[in-house]
């Protein structure tokens, strides 16, 4: 028992494994972050971009009227 203990100490498979889902993680991490940040912006320039249009049209529809 003792020597299948000191043989699962020195197996280092398992760390390499570990450090594999961190790194993984951590990438995943980043992506929500980056996509949360581009969702963000990206919805307010949309909204900024449909009220200039929206005031534009209303602009170009008005007809003017003659005195």
């Amino acid at each position: 028992m003792i020597k299948f203990i000191k043989n699962f100490r020195k197996d280092e498979a398992g760390a390499v494994t570990v450090d594999w889902v961190v790194l993984t993680a951590a990438i995943v991490g980043l992506a929500v972050a980056a996509y949360t940040a581009i969702e963000t912006n990206t919805a307010s320039l949309a909204g900024a971009t449909a009220d200039l249009l929206g005031d534009e049209t209303a602009t170009a529809t008005t007809i003017p009227t003659t005195p």
